[in-house]
């Protein structure tokens, strides 16, 4: 695939047509994702429609911050042109004219449906109750609370193709793209600019570090971070069928199929009927949702062989090892955090996934949680997450490298200050306050960066 750096198209022009709705409509049925004729005429990251949005805290608490979206120009797993959305922020009544950073907040998704876009999920009025993104808004708050920017893309496109290789990493780089051509937010080539993404998000972020250099490599990507990354789907696949959390595998079976066509026609053949059905339920689902309504699903007892004969059937096989990352080495620094006891996500497929990058080269930090399980490492990680961004933007070095295992993330003590003030910055969303930025947007002193 050709890099395409060429010089972006200009910005359209204020967006009247497309005013916000009280109760915004789903992707599918909104006019504002609908792709403009002769789409590939557009570099990639070209900004194709814009307007301004209302954000609230499960859809229903407004949210002072300044946000718009974005349709821009981007490409499916084959290089086909596509249109994706990213919401892009700024602190409450931020200066546009003064610098700052840019992070690209790749939510956990997760799902097929339409109404697990953040796009969709983050605005006022949402009807998305079970949408993870609608969990990691205050993650958000605070990246915009330190004055950075923040772009929030749809990095599974407007088909939900949750688990599909490399397309994220080109969706979100694409989102960066657009957010610096982006006039309002005051950014511009030499902008700083961190990844960032939790669970499905990590995975995301990990395909965008990937591909960076080579697809978007006018960016001044200046770190990644990728929490609990999934590792190896295939793993996740094997060990959560028939659990309680069976539902993540079959909403990313239901995804996956849709990108690859012998996958498709594999599991028409060897799935019965129900299950085929189950996997259209879990199109129309938020994550959420799907997980008491499918837990203990067991694919033996919906296939004409068992669940470990069809992974390894060669049309199955061939899928896995693609959605699998860790070949291609981020030549940006790179934090990975994970729990040891994580009850989703096995620590050794992440052990597996940072050894792979370690062995082509990569610049890896590598922490391992011991306390915490899947979605509270979200929030103790956060402190910690955004001080290791800080000093990549601050110092702009790559920081140290090696792996160690922790009691938590939580424990340090510019660690234990930045969960004072989270939340304080919580309670600040709750009663709908403005999420402002004090002082100059930039990391702390390096003086006080945390041992671990």
């Amino acid at each position: 695939m050709s890099v395409g750096t060429t010089t972006p198209d200009a910005a359209p022009p204020a967006t009247a047509l497309y005013p916000q709705s009280p109760w915004p409509l789903i992707p599918e049925q909104d006019p504002f994702y609908e792709p403009p004729p002769e789409l590939g005429r557009h570099s990639p990251g070209a900004v194709l429609r814009t307007r301004r949005v209302e954000l609230a805290l499960f859809g229903l608490v407004p949210q002072r911050i300044s946000a718009w979206q974005l349709l821009y120009r981007t490409c499916d797993l084959n290089g086909v042109p596509e249109v994706a959305v990213t919401t892009v922020l700024l602190p409450w009544g931020a200066d546009p004219t003064v610098p700052r950073p840019l992070v690209s907040f790749q939510c956990a998704i997760d799902g097929v449906s339409s109404r697990c876009f953040p796009s969709y999920a983050l605005r006022r009025g949402a009807r998305a109750l079970g949408a993870i993104p609608q969990l990691e808004l205050p993650v958000i708050a605070a990246a915009l609370a330190r004055g950075w920017a923040v772009s929030v893309p749809d990095h599974e496109g407007m088909s939900g193709q949750f688990g599909v290789a490399r397309e994220p990493g080109y969706r979100s780089l694409d989102g960066i793209r657009a957010a610096l051509n982006f006039t309002p937010l005051g950014l511009g080539v030499t902008t700083p600019v961190g990844l960032w993404g939790y669970s499905g998000g990590g995975l995301a972020t990990a395909w965008a570090a990937e591909l960076a250099a080579e697809y978007a490599p006018e960016l001044a990507i200046v770190g990644a971070v990728a929490g609990s990354p999934v590792g190896d789907p295939a793993s996740a696949f094997t060990r959560l069928n028939g659990t309680f959390l069976s539902g993540f595998a079959t909403v990313c079976v239901a995804a996956l199929r849709r990108a690859y066509p012998a996958l498709d026609r594999l599991l028409l053949d060897e799935l019965h009927p129900d299950f085929l059905g189950l996997l259209a339920q879990a199109e129309s689902r938020t994550t959420f949702e799907l997980i008491p309504r499918f837990a203990g699903k067991n694919i033996d007892n919906y296939s004409r062989t068992t669940f470990a004969e069809l992974l390894d059937r060669p049309e199955m096989r061939d899928v896995l090892d693609d959605i699998r990352p860790g070949v291609q080495a981020p030549t940006m620094p790179m934090l990975v955090i994970q729990g040891v006891n994580d009850e989703l996500i096995a620590v050794s497929d992440v052990d597996a996934h940072v050894a792979r990058y370690i062995a082509a080269g990569a610049h890896i930090r590598y922490l391992r949680d011991r306390l915490s399980l899947h979605l509270p490492l979200l929030y103790i990680g956060t402190p910690f997450t955004m001080n290791w961004l800080a000093d990549r933007f601050d110092q702009g070095d790559s920081g140290p490298t090696g792996t160690d295992t922790v009691w938590s993330l939580g424990f340090g003590k510019r660690e234990a200050v930045g969960h004072l003030s989270f939340a304080r910055l919580f309670g600040r969303m709750l009663a709908a306050r403005p999420i402002t930025a004090p002082g100059r947007p930039t990391a702390p002193s390096a003086s006080r960066r945390s041992v671990a």
